[in-house]
C-alpha cells in the first residue's frame, strides 16, 4: 500500500505563478527520488467553516490562497529514503531562498497510511 504525505499552506494570492514554478522544479526532484506522483492544489472553492476550516488551519490572511498538497510514495520505507536523498539533492540549496513565498512556520503536515483508496474507471 502506497503513502502519502500531505500538507496545507498559506501562500499570497499573488505569488501563485512563483510558487507553481517552485513546486514544479521541486517535484521534479522528489520524482527523481522515488516519490509516484507530487500533486500541489490552488484553493479554488474552499468554505470558512464555523469552528474550523483551512484558512483558520494555517492562519491564512485575506491576501493568500489556502494550497493543499500530497505526495504520493510506493511505501512509508520508500518515503523516508527519498525525502533523506531529497535533503542531499544539490538542486534543493536554491529552494530555501524561495521560502519567502510563503510562511513555513504556517504550514501543516504528516504522513498518512491510506485506509481507503477506490479508483473510479
Amino acid at each position: 500500500m502506497t503513502y502519502i504525505d500531505g500538507f496545507v499552506l498559506a501562500v499570497p494570492t499573488a505569488n501563485r505563478e512563483r510558487f507553481r514554478a517552485m513546486a514544479s522544479r521541486v517535484a521534479k526532484i522528489f520524482a527523481d527520488h522515488g516519490a509516484l506522483r507530487v500533486i500541489e492544489n490552488w484553493g479554488d472553492d474552499v468554505p470558512k467553516g464555523e469552528v474550523t476550516d483551512f484558512y483558520r488551519a494555517v492562519q491564512a490572511k485575506e491576501d493568500e490562497t489556502v494550497v493543499f498538497s500530497f505526495i504520493e510514495w510506493p511505501s512509508k520505507e520508500a518515503r523516508d529514503k527519498g525525502n533523506d536523498a531529497v535533503a542531499a539533492d544539490p538542486r534543493m540549496e536554491q529552494v530555501p531562498e524561495e521560502m519567502n513565498l510563503m510562511d513555513p512556520k504556517r504550514m501543516i503536515y504528516g504522513g498518512f497510511t491510506p485506509i481507503v483508496d477506490e479508483r473510479g474507471a
